[in-house]
């Protein structure tokens, strides 16, 4: 539990913040790392998130249409040397199979043997195992589109990991689509973009920018890459979501042809798209504080945790019979398009249980003692607000309010990182302010910058590079809320017609 006076999350933000997303994931019991390096072991509190969050998300894409399949997790190389940009992108991250057994060395270890004859890549995405299938799939307009979604895991050999953020393997869903129509697929690729940033911010409460990623951002072989982009804590940029407009490229690669309505053979227009547990580091970044994680009510692993206070033996009986009614009363209730979920720890752990559950972001604690049961009554304390802030609310009254409660955890959330980025987004027009704005002024704490920078950008590459290889700054997104505007470069000083977000990022 936290000493009085003391935070129960060491170090602090301030003082170490990638530090303290550590010791937050630990404390919160969400996950830990594997005995496989940069691969993690996901426990079920925070499993139970992604759950929530592959739930949800999966009623939104269903709700458009799209459908889920599963595809192989082995790609032959084959396919990924038919899409030369692609492979290029992804060529140093692949983890590659050559054998497919082990045998006994004379020296008594085990080794690889039985060599393959075609290395196969453990998938670290999918559009070409999954267009060779739509190219078997596909041979009239009458097939188009093809909406179809999988929940998979995925392999990208990282040299620096951290859990949640960037691991060597992690879950996540990917979208591929095939359309007839060119103007379809655009629409497809957008709308995925918009059900990403809906669910961002109304479930997770994290707000949003939409945009499109510039030439050098974009995903390898794709013609057009949209993002989500959010600012985190210690104000870098954290890329929640994106949705690629890949045109005819890997049709052509795959082979995805289909007779047109007017008789000629043409090559289907892709999208793809995609999530993954990076949502969970995101959303401990942008919401977690001194005393751990904070969940929002409609996507936590769990909104509520009773906790019956028994101090003699003789009061247990009664005790837990009204904490497991209130508990049946509470789970009838819906919320977030789901029951309610309640938890009920029994344990006699004095003090040290209300700060486990503080620790692991838990929307609602609710202490239940004799005295409350002699009032008909509830003991609440709300994880947005300080530890000692607690109420006394009447049972029915809670019950009745507590989509209310939830609803205003959740607004509270929203409101207070929406606030952050505004504090931290500014314009800047000259150079000079431009580089004292993502210089540290603490050396100690080289990680803890500016924010988001909105400047103007030529559009040439040689200024987007020159500004990456000189502060670590990337262009995060071109905002499509933006308002035309003449003005400057902020490297080379030439015309500009808008201004892009420059952060530095996870």
């Amino acid at each position: 539990m936290a000493k009085k006076g003391k935070t129960a999350i060491e170090p602090t933000r301030d003082e170490d913040y990638p530090e303290w997303y550590q010791q937050v994931v630990k404390a919160s019991d969400m996950a830990e790392k594997s005995p496989v390096r940069g691969c993690m072991v996901i426990k079920p509190w925070g499993y139970a998130l992604w759950e929530n969050i592959r739930h949800n998300l999966d009623d939104m894409f269903k709700s458009t249409g799209v459908k889920n399949a599963y595809f192989p997790i082995f790609i032959p190389l084959a396919f990924f040397e038919k899409e030369a940009e692609h492979v290029e992108g992804f060529a140093k991250e692949c983890a590659v199979v050559t054998h497919h057994r082990l045998e006994q060395s004379p020296e008594g270890g085990l080794v690889p043997a039985g060599k393959l004859t075609e290395p196969l890549i453990i998938r670290p995405t999918s559009e070409t195992i999954i267009g060779d299938s739509f190219s078997k799939w596909v041979s009239s307009y009458r097939d188009l589109p093809i909406l179809i979604n999988q929940w998979a895991n995925i392999v990208r050999w990282e040299m620096r990991t951290r859990i949640f953020l960037r691991t060597s393997e992690f879950l996540w869903q990917e979208g591929h689509t095939a359309h007839a129509d060119k103007e379809e697929a655009v629409r497809r690729t957008r709308m995925m973009l918009n059900i990403y940033a809906r669910f961002a911010e109304d479930y997770l409460a994290i707000p949003v920018m939409k945009g499109e990623k510039t030439f050098s951002e974009r995903f390898p072989g794709a013609v057009n890459t949209y993002c989500i982009e959010a600012m985190m804590q210690d104000r870098k940029a954290l890329q929640a979501g994106t949705s690629h407009f890949l045109g005819q490229n890997f049709s052509r690669a795959s082979d995805i042809r289909f007779q047109s309505a007017d008789e000629t053979e043409e090559f289907a227009w892709t999208t793809s798209w995609g999530v993954s547990t990076r949502l969970i580091g995101g959303l401990i970044m942008c919401h977690g504080d001194d005393d751990g994680i904070i969940l929002p009510p409609k996507i936590a692993s769990s909104q509520i945790v009773l906790m019956p206070i028994v101090r003699k033996q003789s009061q247990r009986q009664e005790v837990m019979e009204y904490t497991e009614n209130l508990a049946k009363a509470l789970k009838e209730k819906r919320y977030g398009g789901r029951r309610l979920s309640v938890e009920i720890d029994d344990r006699e752990i004095g003090g040290a249980r209300g700060w486990e559950w503080i620790k692991k972001g838990i929307p609602l604690r609710v202490e239940i003692g004799p005295r409350d049961i002699a009032q008909n009554s509830v003991f609440v304390a709300r994880r947005d607000q300080t530890p000692k802030e607690k109420t006394s609310i009447g049972r029915e009254r809670f019950i009745i309010q507590i989509d209310h409660i939830l609803d205003e955890i959740q607004h509270n959330m929203f409101n207070k990182a929406l606030a952050f980025r505004k504090k931290n987004t500014v314009s800047i027009n000259h150079r000079e302010e431009f580089y004292q704005f993502f210089t540290p002024k603490d050396q100690k704490k080289p990680e803890i910058h500016g924010g988001f920078a909105m400047s103007h950008w030529c559009g040439e590459e040689a200024c987007e590079t020159r500004i990456k290889d000189d502060l670590k700054v990337t262009i995060r997104c071109i905002p499509f809320d933006n308002e035309r505007e003449d003005g400057e470069c902020i490297c080379c000083g030439r015309p500009s017609r808008e201004r892009v977000v420059f952060a530095k990022a996870y």
